[in-house]
């Protein structure tokens, strides 16, 4: 991992403390940029998230389709984790935690964008963040590749309808629109521009594709940070108000990806999948491309929402406790072939 993506808790916590502080010192500042928009999309935090994504999406090759068909079986137990339990057990999680157990303790107004927000960071599967889960654990890199780029395929349809569907059941106004238009700003065309480039950078050798890669990860993760401190400059007063809020919004996360991640081994070990796909499997199965959730949360419900607001905490906590699932799954692999009827390919690293 990167310094960037080794510390990410750390420079989020240091984006809270300048956004806030920003947010005081500048307000015009904030207030014009938060009026820099077109048809409901920011221009400015737009091109931040742009910036984000696509360097993300460089890595994924849309060829390792082909490979997935060697490893049904761990395929079968993520789409089912990631597609048909993650998003409607975090709405679960979020009505119970947000809509009930601390509702008093949240300002009313935002309880239903808290949930909205929740959700749309369980609907999206994580992308570029697993190779670095999947390399630290060993992980059978064609069928991480493989995995990937099937869940990008499924987020530009599945996406939208899903998270339609639960922010409906949930009573939350569902803006389809604006929904649409994100799946095409942040899904579609990014995806496209990705795959254009990364043909072209290929074409070029692969040395020019690495180097690109390696120019570019800073870039993504700086554009992120930027983007935060947007956040936090307009949810300075909230949070100074409501101190606690952000770590009342990761108690559901934290239960969704220990449950989500325990579900997907526990299924792998149980039908017999080797632990080299079972891991990162679980990892795949837990994890969230909460970049794609906070662009969604802000051209749905807007920066100084309460659903911008839940899906940064989403990134805060994403680090660490992906770390310990990494930990946890390296050592319970003992417990895990000890049942498992499989035998254990030799596991490689994935090269990005």
């Amino acid at each position: 991992m990167s310094i960037f993506e080794r510390y990410l808790t750390l420079w989020v916590a240091l984006c809270i403390l300048v956004g806030v502080g920003l947010g005081h010192v500048m307000p015009g500042a904030f207030g014009t940029i938060a009026g820099a928009e077109v048809a409901k999309v920011n221009l400015p935090v737009a091109v931040l998230i742009w910036l984000m994504i696509i360097p993300m999406l460089l890595k994924i090759d849309f060829g390792a389709l082909g490979k997935i068909t060697e490893h049904m079986r761990g395929v079968g137990i993520t789409l089912f984790i990631n597609w048909a339990v993650k998003p409607f057990s975090m709405a679960l999680l979020g009505t119970f935690f947000i809509g009930h157990v601390f509702a008093p303790l949240l300002p009313n107004d935002q309880v239903s964008s808290y949930i909205a927000g929740l959700i749309l960071l369980a609907a999206a599967p994580c992308t570029a963040m697993v190779f670095v889960w999947s390399n630290l654990v060993g992980g059978e890199p064609h069928y991480t590749l493989g995995q990937v780029a099937l869940n990008d395929v499924l987020m530009i349809f599945l996406f939208a309808p899903l998270v339609g569907l639960l922010l409906g059941v949930a009573s939350i106004t569902v803006p389809w629109a604006t929904l649409l238009l994100s799946v095409a700003l942040y899904i579609i065309v990014p995806v496209i521009i990705a795959q254009v480039w990364r043909r072209a950078l290929l074409g070029a050798g692969l040395p020019t594709f690495e180097r690109t890669l390696n120019r570019l990860q800073p870039l993504s993760l700086v554009a992120l940070l930027a983007t935060l401190v947007l956040l936090f400059g307009f949810q300075g007063e909230q949070i100074i108000a409501q101190p606690t809020v952000i770590a009342i919004l990761a108690v559901p996360i934290l239960v969704q990806v220990y449950f989500n991640a325990g579900l997907a081994y526990w299924l792998s070990r149980r039908f017999g999948v080797a632990w080299c796909v079972a891991a990162p499997a679980a990892l795949i199965g837990a994890s969230n491309f909460f970049e794609l959730a906070v662009a969604a949360a802000i051209s749905l419900f807007g920066l100084n929402s309460g659903a911008a607001l839940a899906t940064v905490v989403g990134v805060l906590v994403e680090v660490p406790v992906m770390l310990s699932v990494v930990k946890i799954v390296q050592a319970s692999r003992g417990w895990y072939e000890s049942g498992s009827h499989q035998p254990t390919p030799k596991s490689v690293e994935i090269q990005s």
